[in-house]
């Protein structure tokens, strides 16, 4: 365990040692976010910050704590990010369509799918019982890891929001597998606190005002290893085990799942970028940018919480606890316009049903 520890530390010193070294290679190589309509950043900002994560987690995993580690799936996992890296790299530095982008992260994926055995193999659905996948286990993996990368993909638009976020939902599957998950590879929880030192190593040039973005480079890893890690506790996939990765991660799929529905009411494309994102409504209603990116860890926090719950709740208390989170949570989207200032269709609702009981009682 002090061993462990001892690790953890390391790989903080290390990327916070790396992150410096990082940014004058993005300077060079012209890996540079410069300020457009859709940016907050005034000034170019130097970009690729994942790759001082991805070096620090890598030495950590491969020189220090290594004995932890099945080699097979070490081996596999690095090819896999290593795609990833290279996909995020060429972005950051020569910005890749969509569909190039999401070329890399599926063949990231066949890669954990078939060299490593990550996937999901069957759901077992509330109140119907166990469905095996069979031949859909492929499909379903490989949207569950391009949706969970592009979410955090998405959330990556304020100075260490994206960094903040996933160190809260790692921190959280990592206690919440090992503690109440009863999920027998332990070495995950141990990738995903080596995962969150390096994040700490590199959050401190990242905050506001920060200094190097994690770019493509870093918001593609780091979401590509959270879908991966998610599927070690979804092979035999029931609705608690599915719903508490859903509920930890629950800031980016949520501007996730708006931001394609407020696109398609709108008659937009999906992949149409627009600064109507949970970050870009908390600050045009006023928040500065260092509160807004509180207020969003505040959020995750809410929903780490949330799905803490579920590690005790019975099935039918998961189900109570999902609607009442849906429901909470659709009512601040509505407050905040996150799908547009006219679409409030919950909150018409009870303003009609609070007019009605006033009329009523009069």
């Amino acid at each position: 365990m002090y061993k462990i520890l001892a690790s953890m530390a390391a790989t903080v010193v290390m990327a916070a040692v790396l992150t410096p070294l990082v940014r004058g290679i993005a300077l060079k190589l012209g890996a540079v976010d410069n300020p457009n309509a859709r940016r907050v950043n005034k000034t170019p900002m130097p970009t690729m910050g994942g790759l001082a994560i991805f070096i620090a987690f890598n030495i950590a995993n491969f020189f220090l704590i290594r004995t932890q580690y099945p080699s097979d799936q070490l081996r596999v996992l690095f090819i896999a990010e290593c795609i990833i890296l290279l996909t995020g790299i060429i972005d950051d530095i020569y910005e890749l369509k969509p569909r190039e982008k999401m070329f890399g992260v599926i063949l990231a994926s066949l890669v954990v799918y078939f060299g490593a055995g990550i996937k999901m193999t069957t759901i077992t659905i509330p109140y119907v019982g166990m469905v095996h996948l069979d031949w859909l286990s492929l499909p379903v993996t490989l949207l569950w890891i391009a949706a969970i990368t592009n979410a955090v993909n998405l959330i990556d638009g304020l100075d260490g929001l994206a960094c903040g976020v996933a160190i809260i939902a790692l921190s959280t599957s990592a206690l919440t597998g090992y503690l109440f998950l009863n999920v027998t590879n332990t070495f995950v929880s141990i990738m995903m606190f080596t995962l969150v030192s390096s994040l700490l190593g590199f959050l401190p040039y990242n905050f506001h005002p920060a200094k190097i973005y994690l770019g493509d480079t870093g918001s593609l890893f780091i979401g590509f290893m959270m879908a991966v890690f998610s599927l070690y506790g979804l092979k035999n996939a029931t609705f608690i085990t599915l719903i508490i990765p859903v509920m930890i991660l629950g800031v980016p799929i949520t501007d996730t799942v708006y931001a394609i529905l407020r696109r398609k009411l709108h008659n937009r494309p999906i992949s149409q970028a627009d600064k109507h994102h949970l970050h870009h409504r908390l600050m045009q209603m006023g928040l500065s940018h260092t509160q807004t990116v509180l207020v969003i860890y505040g959020i995750a926090l809410i929903f780490s919480f949330i799905s803490l719950l579920y590690s005790f709740s019975s099935m039918l208390g998961a189900i109570l606890l999902t609607v009442a989170t849906l429901v909470g949570l659709e009512i601040f989207v509505e407050v905040i316009g996150l799908v547009g200032d006219d679409k409030k269709p919950l909150l018409n609702l009870i303003r009609k049903l609070v007019f009605k009981l006033s009329n009523n009682k009069k």
